[in-house]
């Protein structure tokens, strides 16, 4: 078993201190300053006394634990890194780009996973381990510094599933949403769940201010328990109830993520089940084409087949959008991330 590293990102100033054992507890705040900016040595914290840089230093040559095994960016402004692990895996994270520019920030919670969804590329992998949470704001770091503006939102739709880690999802999302530091708004955070409703719950009795998306795809419990395995033990009926408990506390909308599927669940049917599902929750439904991969047998539907179901869901009155799918050439695109070194495509 390979030792957890040291490393000081997702600790609080207090935090840096203790573990550095310093006298002046005001040089916790800087260095955690030092951190949010991306520093990845003690030597760039200038404002430190040269005699304690060249201490911590020699401590603590690197103040990463991960480090960026390839980068990938596709013509559409997405880009992707793997991340090698202190003990060996890879993880991969994604940053979007959207029509105004805004950056968002797509990280791994998990280094595999165990949820087996079919329509993934991740669900391939099997669960190897959670990541830690200083595994989890490096992604962050790491985009950040090959970013070419600021990062203002942050989806946890990358490896893994991040109610099943949520200690250490909680734990790095105090750390980007901290005021006096990266202060990336709760409004701005998204935690993408496939539907583990102890997870779901527990984020309703924690009251964690953030966004919730659920990986819907189907309202057939059938074809659910299919193509996501979670659905056996959680099935629809109780999935909604933990979905109007979670919004009766953050008073908040939802979305559900939908990927289309051909020939799957883009029918009439499948139109009127799903519209029946959201009838009386706050929801809005992401549709996202599925994105082809070669491990999966599925296929992308086509512009009329999308066309059509959209046109069923309209008559129906549910509210929907599209997701414009980024990142599909480098395998950076919903469902295609595999912590796979790939082909360096920069």
């Amino acid at each position: 078993m390979t030792d957890t590293p040291f490393s000081l990102f997702a600790k609080t100033p207090s935090q840096i201190s203790a573990a550095l054992n310093l006298d002046k507890p005001f040089q916790g705040k800087q260095i955690y300053q030092w951190l949010v900016k991306g520093a990845d040595s003690f030597e760039r914290m200038t404002n430190l006394p040269k005699a304690l840089r060249e201490k911590l230093s020699a401590e603590h040559p690197c103040l990463f634990s991960s480090t960026v095994e390839t980068s990938q960016s596709d013509p559409d402004g997405a880009a992707k890194l793997a991340l090698r692990l202190y003990d060996g895996n890879v993880v991969e994270c994604v940053l979007l780009t959207d029509r105004e520019g805004e950056l968002t920030a797509c990280l791994s919670s998990q280094a595999g996973c165990a949820m087996g969804c079919r329509f993934c590329r991740t669900g391939t992998l099997h669960l190897k381990r959670n990541l830690n949470d200083f595994e989890i704001v490096e992604q962050f770091i790491h985009l950040q510094n090959a970013a070419p503006g600021k990062i203002t939102h942050v989806v946890f739709m990358g490896m893994g599933e991040p109610l099943a880690n949520l200690d250490n999802v909680i734990s790095a999302i105090g750390f980007l949403h901290d005021p006096e530091g990266l202060n990336l708004s709760h409004r701005r955070i998204t935690i993408s769940t496939c539907g583990l409703v102890p997870g779901i719950n527990e984020l309703a009795r924690r009251k964690v201010p953030v966004k919730l998306a659920v990986s819907l795809v189907t309202a057939d419990d059938g074809k659910r328990s299919t193509l996501m395995p979670v659905n056996r033990s959680f099935p629809l009926s109780q999935l909604r109830e933990a979905l109007v408990r979670f919004q009766k506390v953050s008073g908040r909308r939802f979305t559900f993520e939908y990927c289309m599927i051909r020939d799957n669940n883009i029918s009439d049917e499948d139109a009127e089940k799903l519209a029946r599902f959201c009838r009386g929750l706050e929801v809005i439904v992401n549709l996202i084409p599925f994105n082809p991969c070669p491990e999966l047998p599925f296929e992308t539907p086509t512009e009329s087949e999308i066309r059509a179901f959209t046109n069923a869901l309209k008559k129906r009155a549910v509210e929907y959008t599209i997701r414009i799918s980024r990142g599909r050439t480098i395998r950076g695109a919903c469902g295609q991330l595999a912590g796979k070194l790939e082909e360096n495509r920069q």
